[in-house]
């Protein structure tokens, strides 16, 4: 791994930084291919929308876009990681204003798992750990994430790919690191988004690529009961891409899903970009 620091090689984080301290910040984890960063506006889009909402100043969007593309190049398959915090402050939760915000770039090796187009229908299961309502922070994939660390840390059964996540009313939000689509019929569902979780970058390009599937797109709460309707469901993530999903588990409820076709046309068009 390498890490850049205000696009300073190696250079090291002030203790004092606001996003070491508070997790005020937000990232993003994208994939590199072909040289290239993979959906590269949708992430640098998505970054502003985040440090705008959280009132964190923004970096020079053109020399944050050569740097991310200098790390990328060369660089056949792999990680990049990009966190913006609010940067260095005085102790205490209340922001001076005067902050100069941090960029932190790494890149990291991507997994054998990532790069296995073929694999089979994934193993998932259902988490105790439940993400709490807020409307505020909705869609953001800001650096607290301690909700999903809990979650994840719940299971070490390595043929356990992801584990699904509630909000306190029982509503299937998503995954710890994925968003998550059903297919009923001709109608691709996905989890509504005003409340909790994170609207991943995956999933915007599966909304998009939707409507030249002739499906019909939409976004509502979705339970246990609606899932266990499902043809067909799969979750999706910047790194990995698509992944069908075969078993969901759930205490001692065991759901099996079948069909596997729109996340393989879809994983079919992600190859081709």
């Amino acid at each position: 791994m390498t890490v850049w620091v205000n696009g300073v090689a190696g250079a090291s984080i002030d203790a004092l930084d606001r996003g070491l301290q508070y997790g005020d910040g937000v990232f993003e984890t994208m994939r590199v291919r072909r040289g290239t960063v993979r959906f590269l506006d949708y992430h640098l889009e998505r970054l502003a929308d985040g440090c705008r909402r959280l009132a964190i100043p923004p970096h020079n969007p053109r020399r944050l876009r050569s740097e991310l593309a200098r790390v990328a190049a060369g660089r056949r398959d792999a990680v990049l990681k990009l966190i913006v915090s609010r940067g260095v402050g005085p102790r205490g939760y209340r922001p001076s204003g005067r902050e100069t915000s941090t960029r932190v770039i790494s890149i990291h090796p991507l997994s054998p798992a990532a790069l296995d187009t073929e694999d089979a229908p994934a193993r998932v299961r259902m988490c105790r750990m439940r993400l709490g309502i807020n409307a505020t922070l909705a869609g953001l994939k800001t650096l607290n994430r301690l909700e999903s660390v809990l979650a994840r840390a719940e299971w070490q059964d390595a043929g356990i790919w992801e584990g699904m996540m509630r909000d306190t009313d029982d509503y299937i939000v998503g995954g710890t690191m994925s968003n998550l689509f059903v297919r009923r019929g001709s109608i691709l569902i996905t989890p509504l988004l005003d409340r909790c979780g994170i609207a991943g970058v995956m999933r915007r390009w599966v909304l998009q690529e939707a409507a030249a599937m002739r499906l019909r797109v939409a976004e509502r709460r979705i339970t246990w009961d609606s899932l266990a309707g499902a043809h067909e469901a799969f979750m999706t993530n910047a790194v990995v891409g698509i992944v069908p999903v075969g078993v969901v588990r759930h205490g001692r409820l065991v759901l099996r899903l079948g069909e596997r076709r729109t996340a393989d046309e879809l994983r079919r068009r992600l190859e081709l970009l």
